[in-house]
C-alpha cells in the first residue's frame, strides 16, 4: 500500500461509532468510521482475508462505506492521485444538472451542435451522432484522439465502419468531446464547474480545481479532462449516486438522469454500459465473462481506479492505485473478486 509490504487501517476520520441500523449515515466534515465492524455484522477473519487480498493485488488504497460509514480503510485514503478514466462519470454529474437546466439536449447531433475535428474531419454521417451516442460510447466517430491507452488505439474501428448509434467501442473521442460540449454549453470549465456544483455541495475533504489538468495534442481539437482525487473524496462521489444523487436531503444530481446513466445500453465483458458508468447487469441479459453484482455500477480507471456502487447492501468499494508508488495494476477480474470477496463479508441489515 502507501509503505511498501506495509497495509495499515488508517482512522483518519475523526469519528468512530459503532453502526447497527439500516439507515444511511452522510459524512459531515470527516467520514465516521466503525469502531467495532465485527459487533455491526462484518466478520473479522474475512476482513483480514480482504485486507491481505487488497495487498496482494498492488492497489494503494482502498475503501469500504457500508450505511454512509467506513467499515475499513487500507492506505492513504486522503492521498491524491489520477482517476484516469473515473473522470468520465464524475464528468456525467455535470452534463446531468446541464441536461436538466436546458443546457445541453442529449437529442442534438454534432452536425447542429457545429462540432468537428482536425484534418481528416468528420464525414457528413460521422456528424448524425448525437449527444446520447456519445454518452452511451456508440458514435461511430474513430477519429484520431487523446489521452488512449495502447489497448484502446489496436481496438479502434476503421472510419465509417459503424453508423451512430449502432455498436459499442468505449472510445475516448467520444468523452473528450462531452467535455467540450459540456464547457461550451455552460460557458464553465470542468473543474471549476466540478468543485462549485459537486465537490462542495457533498463536503469533499480534498478536491480543489487545481488538481484538474486538460490533457491535449495535434491529434484532435478536443483534450482530455484529467482529475487527480484522493480514495476518500472519490467514496463520497460514490455515495451521491448510490442515492440517486441525493445527499443529505438535497438533490445536487437530478435523480432521473443518475437512473438513466447507470442501466445498460450495451453488453461489455462485466455486464453493461449505461453513461459514462460501468453497469454490473448487461443490455441483453446473458450473463458476462467478469461478474459483478447484479444491480451494481461503477467508475472504473486505467490500472485500477474504481468506486464499485452494490446499491442492494448500501455499500461502496473504492480502489485506487497511483503509478507513481507501485508498477503494478489492479486487473477487472481482481476487482470483481475483490467486490464479491466485500460483498460475502456484508451483513444484510
Amino acid at each position: 500500500m502507501s509503505k511498501p509490504g506495509c497495509l495499515v487501517a488508517l482512522l483518519l476520520f475523526g469519528w468512530a461509532v459503532q453502526a447497527n441500523s439500516q439507515s444511511t449515515v452522510f459524512p459531515g466534515a470527516e467520514w465516521k468510521q466503525l469502531l467495532s465492524p465485527e459487533q455491526a455484522g462484518w466478520p473479522a477473519q474475512k476482513l483480514a482475508r480482504i485486507h491481505e487480498f487488497v495487498e496482494e493485488i498492488g492497489s494503494t488504497s482502498a475503501l469500504i462505506v457500508q450505511h454512509g460509514v467506513v467499515v475499513a480503510a487500507w492506505g492513504d485514503v486522503a492521498h491524491k492521485s489520477n482517476l484516469h478514466s473515473c473522470r468520465k462519470s464524475l464528468l456525467n454529474s455535470l452534463i446531468g444538472i446541464a441536461v436538466a437546466e436546458g443546457k445541453i439536449n442529449p437529442d442534438d447531433t454534432l452536425e447542429k451542435l457545429g462540432i468537428d475535428d482536425n484534418k481528416p474531419s468528420l464525414t457528413a454521417e460521422e456528424k448524425q451522432a448525437t449527444v446520447r451516442d456519445l454518452l452511451e460510447a456508440r458514435s461511430g466517430v474513430y477519429h484520431p484522439t487523446v489521452y488512449e491507452t495502447k489497448g484502446m488505439e489496436e481496438e479502434k474501428p476503421p472510419r465509417g465502419s459503424h453508423a451512430p448509434g449502432t455498436f459499442w467501442y468505449y472510445n475516448n473521442w467520444d468523452f473528450n468531446t462531452l467535455g467540450f460540449l459540456y464547457e461550451k454549453a455552460t460557458g464553465e470549465k470542468i473543474f471549476d464547474s466540478f468543485y462549485r456544483r459537486i465537490a462542495q455541495p457533498i463536503g469533499m475533504q480534498d478536491f480543489k480545481p487545481r488538481d484538474g489538468e486538460y490533457i491535449g495534442s495535434r491529434d484532435s481539437r478536443f483534450p482530455a479532462y484529467v482529475f487527480d482525487m484522493s480514495a476518500r473524496d472519490f467514496a463520497r462521489f460514490g455515495l451521491l449516486y448510490l442515492h440517486g444523487g441525493n445527499w443529505n436531503g438535497v438533490q445536487v444530481v437530478p435523480e432521473d438522469w443518475v437512473k438513466a446513466s447507470t442501466q445498460p445500453y450495451s453488453d461489455t465483458e462485466s455486464g453493461g454500459y449505461g453513461y459514462l458508468w460501468w453497469t454490473g447487469d448487461s443490455h441483453s441479459g446473458r450473463a458476462q465473462q467478469i461478474a459483478f453484482p447484479k444491480g451494481s455500477f461503477w467508475a472504473e480507471g486505467h490500472l485500477g481506479q474504481y468506486a464499485v456502487v452494490v446499491p442492494s447492501l448500501d455499500l461502496i468499494v473504492v480502489n485506487r492505485v497511483d503509478e507513481r508508488m507501485t508498477k503494478r495494476m489492479v486487473h477487472k477480474r481482481e476487482m470483481a473478486q475483490l467486490v464479491r470477496m466485500v460483498v460475502d463479508a456484508a451483513p444484510r441489515n
